[in-house]
């Protein structure tokens, strides 16, 4: 009876958040056959076998399907071998440091617990390269690190442009977040995706993965917003909760979230020459909006482009250093929250020699370069070389499309040595 009545407490608190949650164990079959039956979905699946039937194609992924039961049974089975993939295909490796060495002993969190205590779940607040990678590499390397499930993740309602997309990442543990919405809609927005972070945590027991920022650092200065910090906290908060209370409620808030810090380092951004396009775009026409077709292209160049290798690092827990920051106005500790957080994604990068290249050649000096041989300097050269020579433009600023990309390899390795 007890557990009748908290498994019905936790369908009408689900309920709550219908408009944006992912989908329930119960829903998966039915959503798995309107995908099937979307004919812009089969259109895709005619893309991967074309000489299969139609009939034959769906009769083969609803074999594929048997047993499938939860989200995260959909990932197992059909998102981790296309992600090991990817890793094998498009990078040149793909490493995880979750503060625990080999031999067991605690490695640069030397008074924490590690991520290894797979019982825990964890709010991953990472800075953010590619727009569906991000957290699929993430979810591989916590299933492999021996961690009990994977992470929920926000992907904005522009990307969702058809229904079998929407259908086929709520299959795959992400919720809604909503965008271009009026500054009241985006309050209520804000609260019920806090809301549902809170829950997700506490009741459902999931990781959750999140971006520092709205969209990605362009040039690679990834900087936690304080808005996204401020959203995170707004659903432990009752609505008494004022000014006047100061941030003893707000820090509560926080550390129900156990939030980590998470530094992801690309060796080569794909998307790299789409950001310095953009750039010009912007520069040249400031009015200037990428289009649905602009994000999903941006979207299969980052999961087919090569990559290098790829690294991340799991930074010290916002639960342990968060006390230091009571009694702050609600304004600079938010200021302070963010810097604290930055300071701990920027020495979480894996650096790499086109970093130090990059350094070097923006400075006019060679103070980095006993980190680099010749071959690889003439190795980044060629590649820059090949990535502005992808850019689509008719009026082609090459000397500024070089210096934006050369940035972008730049500010990583310049906020690794300011954090350090």
């Amino acid at each position: 009876m007890g557990k009748s009545n908290h498994n019905s407490q936790s369908s009408i608190l689900n309920s709550q958040f219908d408009e944006i949650r992912p989908y329930e164990p119960e829903e998966m079959k039915q959503a798995f056959e309107d995908m099937l039956n979307d004919r812009q979905f089969n259109m895709v699946l005619k893309g991967f076998a074309p000489w299969l039937p139609r009939n034959i194609r769906n009769g083969l992924m609803r074999m594929a399907f048997i047993g499938v039961k939860t989200p995260l049974d959909f990932q197992m089975r059909f998102m981790k071998p296309v992600v090991k993939y990817i890793i094998r295909k498009h990078t040149d490796g793909c490493t995880f440091d979750d503060g625990t060495l080999r031999d067991g002993s605690k490695g640069h969190n030397a008074q924490l617990p590690p991520l290894r205590d797979v019982h825990s779940r964890y709010t991953f607040l990472s800075n953010h390269r590619d727009i569906v990678l991000d957290s699929a590499l993430l979810d591989v390397k916590l299933v492999e690190a021996g961690h009990e499930t994977t992470v929920e993740i926000g992907i904005g309602d522009n990307l969702l442009i058809y229904p079998w997309i929407k259908r086929l990442v709520r299959m795959n543990k992400a919720f809604t977040v909503r965008r271009g919405l009026s500054p009241k809609e985006m309050l209520r927005s804000s609260q019920l995706m806090s809301s549902y972070i809170h829950y997700a945590v506490t009741q459902k027991h999931e990781n959750i993965w999140i971006a520092q920022r709205e969209g990605r650092a362009k040039d690679s200065d990834d900087r936690t917003q304080e808005a996204v910090l401020k959203m995170l906290a707004m659903g432990g908060l009752s609505e008494t909760q004022g000014a006047a209370d100061g941030t003893a409620a707000i820090i509560e808030s926080l550390r129900e979230l156990n939030i980590v810090p998470l530094t992801i380092s690309y060796e080569f951004d794909p998307c790299d020459y789409l950001k310095a396009q953009e750039f010009q775009q912007k520069r040249d026409l400031p009015q200037f909006k990428k289009s649905r077709q602009d994000d999903l292209d941006n979207m299969k160049t980052g999961i087919f482009g090569y990559k290098g290798r790829v690294h991340y690092h799991c930074g010290r827990p916002v639960n342990e250093w968060i006390d230091e920051l009571a009694g702050l106005p609600r304004n600079e500790f938010y200021a302070e929250l963010s810097q604290r957080i930055d300071k701990e994604i920027h020495a979480g990068y894996r650096i790499f020699p086109n970093n130090y290249i990059a350094l070097d050649e923006l400075n006019g000096t060679n103070r980095y370069a006993d980190h680099y041989t010749e071959a690889d300097k003439q190795r980044f050269e060629r590649y820059l070389q090949q990535q502005i020579d992808k850019v689509r433009l008719s009026d082609k600023d090459v000397p500024f499309l070089r210096k934006m990309l050369i940035t972008m390899y730049e500010n990583p390795l310049r906020n690794y040595l300011n954090a350090k």
